[in-house]
Order: structure tokens, then sequence, then C-alpha cells
């Protein structure tokens, strides 16, 4: 089931996921898991950065790491950059650490999401 939050999409299986590469050109989605306290830090940071923007910005939820392995996330959380339905870039949380806000401002302003 996907749902609106912020102009973010909430989604949390493979199939929703799926669906949306295919409906939209560019994709930039954040993988994470409720279980992660980095995550829970990071997730109000990447709503902040979603809003105002076109509708290309995914949340997915994963907390049994079923998408873990399609995309080789090791860390939450991860984001990802989506072209054409194809894994384009990525900016991967650091171990004990997660990820910071002025790293994913660089890496939204490095992918053509418009």
């Amino acid at each position: 089931m996907i749902e609106e939050n912020n102009q973010c999409a909430q989604l949390s299986n493979e199939q929703d996921l799926a669906a949306e590469l295919k409906a939209k050109d560019k994709i930039i989605a954040l993988f994470y898991a409720s279980w992660c306290p980095f995550c829970s830090r990071f997730l109000p940071v990447f709503k902040k950065q979603a809003q105002g923007k076109a509708r290309n910005f995914l949340l997915v939820q994963d907390d049994k790491e079923i998408l873990c392995d399609k995309y080789a996330i090791g860390i939450f959380p991860t984001v990802l950059f989506f072209e054409n339905g194809v894994l384009a870039k990525r900016l991967d949380g650091a171990a004990g650490v997660g990820l910071q806000e002025k790293q994913l401002v660089e890496f939204i302003n490095s992918c053509s999401v418009t």
C-alpha cells in the first residue's frame, strides 16, 4: 500500500516499489527500518529535503530487510537514485553514524531530479 506523506510516497513492499519505478522516470528512495535509531533521526531530514519538490521521493520501510539483498543495502539508512527504473546512484549510511543532511543535499543536487 502506498501512502502519500509530505510529498514522499511511503511504501513497504517490492510490488509497490516496482510500480513506482515503472511510473516515474526518476526517483530518490530512502530505504530505512523503523527499528534503526539512525533512520529515526534521518527521516525528518529526508522529508524536509523532499518538501516542495516533485513527487519523486519515496520512503521505503524495509523492517524485515527483504529488499536489502536486491539492492545490496548493508546499512540503514541508504538513499538510492533510480533513473528509468534502474539504480543509477547510491548514498550508503555509515556504520554507527548513519547519514547527515549535508550528504543528502549534495546527493540530491548530483541527481537530475526535476
